[in-house]
């Protein structure tokens, strides 16, 4: 049975980004997952997530200036030192957190430099976090984004993701799922999961349009959700949306999916 982890960047956002860690187990919730932990220090949220019985299930590696628009700086080739600087963080707060899985984000593609270039620059980073994070005995993931979201985004389709995972060859590394932006770049949602299934590391959900609530646009969550159960995944879905409105009011849609905890 697939397990949800609330996403701590995402929900709760009227508290304090502490605080959340209270509020997702309130709710029910048995592992949370966040984007960036590294404004608040690792021992405090270690302490709470030992003190509320939570797990950590998943983390972002440092990603650039998010808010000048950075989104991750893996393909980059002139910030490969910065990239390495942010594996070494990324595994720091892994260990402290208990967390075993990190998401390497792999960047937009900069201008006036060659497509090989970037992907080989991307390729080489991979290599090298994969080396890195295997050694810790953590598990690196990569994950396809829509180009409606993040135009011009490196990585956006699962036969992409495939592909650097054959070219990289490493065994930690895996396939972060996203149902919303898959199902925005190229749909096929269950016959894809099926078929990706022993390289996928770690799921997200959100629905579109809107990237709220399941239930709250065109993907029928109430199949996809018993799908995935029958094809034996039995990892953890982040709830990586944005609520329509409350958070709490929106965890309802809980209540609809019996065969996710």
């Amino acid at each position: 049975m697939p397990r949800l982890a609330a996403n701590l960047s995402l929900l709760f956002t009227e508290l304090d980004y502490l605080d959340r860690f209270e509020a997702a187990a309130k709710a029910g919730f048995k592992g949370v997952e966040c984007q960036f932990p590294y404004a608040w220090p690792a021992a405090l949220q270690a302490e709470r997530l030992t003190r509320l019985g939570l797990a950590q299930v998943l983390i972002n590696l440092p990603a650039g200036d998010w808010a000048a628009g950075e989104r991750g700086i893996a393909c980059l080739p002139d910030r490969v030192g910065e990239f390495r600087e942010g594996v070494a963080q990324g595994i720091d707060y892994a260990r402290t957190l208990g967390c075993g899985r990190l998401h390497c984000l792999a960047g937009i593609a900069p201008d006036g430099v060659a497509p090989e270039t970037i992907h080989t620059t991307y390729l080489d980073n991979l290599r090298f976090a994969a080396d890195q994070i295997g050694r810790a005995g953590l598990t690196l993931l990569i994950e396809p984004i829509n180009t409606f979201d993040i135009p011009g985004y490196h990585l956006n389709r699962s036969h992409q993701a495939e592909a650097v995972l054959d070219a990289v060859g490493a065994d930690n590394l895996m396939i972060q799922y996203d149902i919303y932006h898959a199902q925005r770049s190229e749909g096929e949602l269950a016959n894809t999961i099926a078929r990706l299934l022993p390289r996928i590391g770690h799921m997200q959900l959100a629905d579109t349009p809107g990237r709220h609530e399941p239930g709250s646009g065109e993907i029928n969550y109430g199949f996809l959700f018993d799908f995935i159960d029958r094809c034996g995944y039995s990892g953890w879905i982040g709830c990586e949306y944005l609520p329509a409105g409350d958070t709490l009011t929106g965890l309802a849609w809980r209540t609809r999916y019996p065969c996710v905890s």
